[in-house]
């Protein structure tokens, strides 16, 4: 891809974010700072890319006149559609963007309306079900009595190969695997309270998410701007190759999110809820440079997780 083009596909996935109007500032900032991170890795200006398109500087049919080759244009859907998912089922407003951006796109209806669907089933994915990987259940029974402990080894365990499971999607070309990364994410931290005897549902997880900084649409975007200066999206042209080697060190984003994630998730449901949002916030912020530095010596089983890894058979297990 071209610079022009990297910028048409960056300007998408941001006009995709702030769709539905309804952004928070912490939200919106989130995206600030990603963009800022992708304009000092890059020769383009992404912060002035975000500036342009949260002013309204650059119109939609300008950013898809850049993508000319048909991949390309698939590939701008499938991105903008990852970014709708990313904070729950798509509105009003995000489907209306979607229908518009697919018809300047040229796609076809009925292929858009079933990637739609398909990204929605992976966005609503439930609670309840294992998670990919790791198939052994933490004890639900209620935290009645100091006595009962959930066994912290397997809850270490499990938190680890949720990591490096995310780690691995993160280099994957298939814009489905970087939308399994937050449903999967979300399912860890539920059988994290369930493990300490709390039932949590969805509203509550992303309520706690937020708290703890991890905005989902920023996520999205910081995740598939990685994937973009990774070279790993270049890789759907020709078929479903994999950039797994050079790429190894772009997944550290992925597995230290979903590590710090889940270590914080430990302390807060362990503690009986009792970490207020500061120091949730300081935990996570603390916990995420922790997990940048371990990231390396994981290195070795996220590679070999992305070459082995089924994906649809992982969307199967994700969705039943």
């Amino acid at each position: 891809m071209n610079p022009e083009q990297t910028r048409s596909l960056v300007a998408i996935c941001l006009m995709a974010a702030f769709a539905d109007g309804h952004q928070s500032a912490d939200e919106r900032e989130h995206v600030r700072k990603v963009a800022e991170s992708l304009s000092r890795e890059t020769q383009i200006d992404f912060i002035a890319l975000y500036q342009d398109v949260l002013l309204g500087r650059v119109v939609l049919e300008e950013a898809v006149a850049a993508l000319s080759e048909p991949g390309l244009r698939q590939l701008a859907f499938e991105l903008a559609l990852g970014v709708c998912e990313a904070d729950g089922s798509h509105d009003a407003d995000e489907r209306a963007f979607l229908a518009r951006l697919a018809a300047a796109l040229g796609l076809e209806a009925a292929a858009a309306q079933q990637s739609v669907v398909q990204a929605e089933a992976v966005a609503d994915a439930p609670l309840e079900g294992v998670l990919p990987g790791y198939d052994v259940v933490p004890s639900a029974t209620p935290r009645v009595a100091a006595s009962v402990v959930p066994d912290a080894a397997e809850l270490e365990r499990m938190t680890l190969n949720a990591a490096i499971l995310n780690g691995a999607l993160e280099l994957l070309p298939q814009s489905m695997a970087s939308m399994a990364i937050i449903p999967l994410q979300i399912r860890l931290v539920y059988r994290i309270g369930k493990a300490h005897g709390y039932e949590l549902d969805r509203g509550h997880i992303r309520d706690f998410l937020a708290t703890l900084g991890v905005g989902m649409t920023g996520q999205y975007v910081e995740q598939f701007g990685r994937k973009l200066l990774g070279g790993v999206l270049g890789k759907v042209f020709g078929g479903a190759g994999r950039a797994i080697g050079s790429q190894v060190a772009g997944s550290g984003f992925s597995f230290a999110t979903t590590w710090a994630i889940g270590k914080v998730a430990q302390r807060y449901y362990g503690s009986g809820r009792t970490l207020d949002a500061e120091m949730l916030k300081q935990t996570f912020a603390s916990l995420y440079d922790q997990a940048r530095g371990l990231q390396s010596s994981h290195a070795p089983a996220i590679a070999e997780q992305a070459r082995s890894i089924d994906l649809g058979r992982l969307m199967a297990e994700l969705r039943a």
